[in-house]
């Protein structure tokens, strides 16, 4: 070994002994008779002091070294006259007597340090530079340590963690696939996964009642700030169970999770109906550490001579809490938010209940002081608050509302990253109509059963039937979702006809999966949870690339190894694949 301890390790328990460090030199400074270094590796900080008087070659030697320089020392634990409490080895300093450059550095590009002056783009071309940085590298051995209790909680229930295939068929449904051609095969193709879905249901067929993955999932999608083309899954499936099973054993993971890592109590993770979210927040994953729901207010605004509201099918308001105090120039900034091409609200009507009692909106020429009051009830409002009302069609105007929700919780201050509410939204829809295709989709995938009282309803009434599905959102992100899946064949043929499949498209693209549901399947039933949000909302981070060793930019690229990149012509007429891209 290069060295006898870390750069995190010593303390004044080590004095007078001698000991070897390695790592990376953080900064030095020169006071004339003594040279200071910090010298840093994964573990932390130690200060190497070098005298003159000691040893003038050494200490010309240590004056020397840049910023990122690799070298090795050995000295004396001796106690530090000035010392640094904020640092684990703050009160000790090593007495160097000698040094070895391992490797020399250039000057990195921007400083590796906490807070460092290197733009995104910057770190992520040169990420090996970036992962040395403390809340990097930090971010990523908290990731460790939630895969390894994930591993212990799922393993002490007898959770079988099972590796399936990477390269495998192209199917229709979800995201685009990422495509790989087959060389041994030309002019086909594998896909990658987007999710190891008909996998884990040919396991449970296959009789491994309880499997997980935490496994490298792929979608060709727009990308954002919680997406990425190569995404991690923490992947479960559960046979001879029901959908309490399911929400029990996985809320039991999640609060295990913040209590081993984060040292939190989350309590009982509360339910929610899907069309109670979208009723009161617009959103099927809402924020609920902050209230503010929706309030309708059809029956007290309808029918008097504003054309607005008269005109709407749908008029919801929220009350921001004392915030009657916004000026003209905020009421016209969230007016400008909601305008938004992102947003698409054409206008914004507020109300303000002012300390004296009185209420004054933007509509008083329609509404007298009465009618504000009743609003006032419905909001339970008090003097300070806010009221803000939209009007439109109730899908558009829920979701706008939603965004305006949010904002107002952003700048309310009501978005505390240190604090987190959990909750499961249940009973989704089946199916959802799609106006670009003609048809109806899946809204989770086409493998999820529907709720048995519903079934009937799926030729008559197919937007009406309910799945048995289930997402765990957590500060207003899905972090998981999962479903009972089908598991007989004539169930599941009769959802692909739902879904707009002929027999025989059903059975080329899918023909392996109602097979095995003929020799036995199982009831069985499962969840996904996106790692890396999870991660990322440990880290109370609002992206999930720094908590991924190597991410992509928006544009899909990994801009440190240039990737994607062509491919020379051999390769290409290896594949039997010709680009027409010029």
């Amino acid at each position: 070994m290069l060295r006898t301890a870390t750069c995190g390790q010593l303390s004044l328990n080590n004095l007078g002994e001698t000991v070897t460090l390695s790592g990376w030199v953080q900064k030095s400074r020169d006071l004339g008779g003594m040279t200071f270094i910090d010298l840093r590796d994964r573990y932390g900080l130690t200060q190497l002091v070098f005298n003159m008087d000691d040893n003038s070659e050494l200490c010309q030697q240590a004056r020397q070294l840049g910023r990122e320089f690799v070298i090795q020392v050995s000295g004396t634990v001796i106690e530090r006259t000035n010392k640094n409490l904020k640092i684990p080895t703050g009160e000790i300093e090593i007495k160097t007597t000698t040094l070895q450059i391992l490797n020399a550095a250039k000057l990195p590009p921007f400083l590796i340090e906490d807070d460092t002056d290197g733009g995104d783009e910057l770190r992520m071309r040169y990420r090996y530079l970036d992962l040395r940085r403390n809340p990097v590298r930090n971010n990523l051995v908290l990731r460790h340590k939630m895969a390894q209790a994930i591993r212990r909680y799922l393993d002490e229930l007898n959770f079988i963690e099972v590796e399936t295939p990477v390269l495998i068929k192209s199917t229709p449904e979800g995201a685009r696939d990422f495509v790989v051609p087959s060389r041994m095969n030309p002019g086909e193709f594998y896909a990658l996964p987007q999710s190891p879905q008909t996998f884990k249901q040919l396991l449970m067929v296959s009789g491994f009642d309880r499997y997980f993955q935490i496994v490298k999932c792929f979608r060709d999608e727009d990308l954002r700030a919680d997406r990425q083309p190569e995404f991690t899954q923490i992947d479960c499936e559960m046979s001879f169970i029901e959908q309490e099973d399911i929400l029990i054993t996985f809320e039991g993971l999640v609060r295990t999770l913040f209590k081993e890592i984060m040292g939190i109590d989350l309590p009982e993770v509360p339910r929610m109906q899907y069309a109670d979210a979208m009723r009161l927040y617009g959103s099927d994953k809402p924020d609920t550490r902050f209230g503010m729901q929706f309030v309708e207010l059809n029956d007290l605004v309808k029918g008097k001579g504003f054309g607005v509201f008269d005109s709407a099918e749908l008029v919801i308001g929220i009350n921001a809490k004392g915030a009657a105090s916004y000026t003209r120039k905020q009421l016209d900034e969230l007016t400008d938010f909601i305008k938004r091409p992102q947003i698409g609200a054409t206008g914004l009507i507020y109300a303000r209940f002012n300390e004296d009692g009185s209420i004054k909106s933007s509509v008083d020429k329609f509404f007298d002081e009465p009618a504000l009051q009743e609003w006032a009830k419905a909001f339970g409002g008090e003097k300070g608050d806010l009221f803000l009302i939209m009007a439109g069609t109730k899908d558009k105007v829920r979701k706008q509302m939603n965004e305006l929700r949010l904002e107002m919780g952003n700048r309310l201050g009501l978005r505390d990253k240190n604090k987190f509410a959990a909750l499961w939204v249940v009973d989704f829809p089946l199916l959802e109509w799609d106006e670009e295709s003609g048809r109806y989709h899946a809204m989770h995938h086409p493998f999820t059963s529907p709720k048995p009282e519903d079934i009937a309803m799926l030729d008559s009434q197919p937007g009406e039937v309910r799945a048995n599905a289930y997402d765990m959102v957590i500060n207003g992100t899905e972090i998981g979702g999962g479903s009972i899946r089908i598991h007989d064949r004539e169930l599941q043929s009769l959802m692909f006809k739902h879904l707009g499949f002929s027999p025989e498209e059903a059975q080329h693209q899918f023909g392996f999966l109602l097979d095995a549901f003929e020799y036995g399947a199982p009831p069985h039933g499962g969840i996904a949870f996106g790692f890396d949000r999870l991660s990322s909302i440990f880290a109370g981070l609002d992206s999930i690339r720094d908590v991924i060793a190597f991410p992509k930019n928006n544009s899909g690229r990994d801009v440190m190894i240039d990737s994607p990149s062509a491919i020379d012509q051999k390769q290409m007429d290896e594949l039997s694949i010709r680009s027409t891209v010029k």
